[in-house]
């Protein structure tokens, strides 16, 4: 499956924007699942804890996204860049976005807007040929 022009960060936040909007009041703080421990601590998750690992997951296919080199990882880039605008104009405009699980998906949407763009341009400097490099004129 070829996932180029498709920015994988916008699943963690439709997932968001579905539930905060569908759902009103949900708490994305409160215990979801708990996990008991071997040394007999428990490990308490929340909704919210697991939609920001999910959106770190998908950030990690952003960046294997972006060590390729060509015109569509412009496309996925500036894709990448409107997501994360979207999501800083409803951060500050929209009551549900008021929370810090969205606000730690906007730091991963600007990480895979930063990182993006960094992994291609170093990415690019390496893939750089020298055409009639073999002859040496006399």
């Amino acid at each position: 499956m070829y996932l180029v022009g498709f920015p994988l960060l916008l699943v963690p936040f439709a997932i968001y924007n579905v539930v905060a909007f569908l759902i009103p009041g949900v708490s994305w703080t409160g215990p979801l699942i708990t996990i008991h421990m071997a040394s007999g601590g428990a490990c308490t998750l929340s909704a919210g804890d697991l939609l920001i690992a999910l959106g770190i997951l998908m950030l990690f296919g952003e960046v294997m996204k972006s060590t390729r080199i060509g015109f569509r990882t412009v496309i996925d880039h500036a894709l990448s860049l409107i997501l994360f605008l979207g999501m800083l104009v409803e951060f500050i405009l929209v009551t549900q976005a008021a929370s810090s699980t969205f606000f730690l998906l906007l730091v991963i949407g600007f990480v895979d807007v930063i990182g993006g763009f960094a992994v291609t341009l170093r990415s690019s400097q390496r893939d750089l040929t020298i055409e009639g490099a073999g002859r040496i004129p006399s």
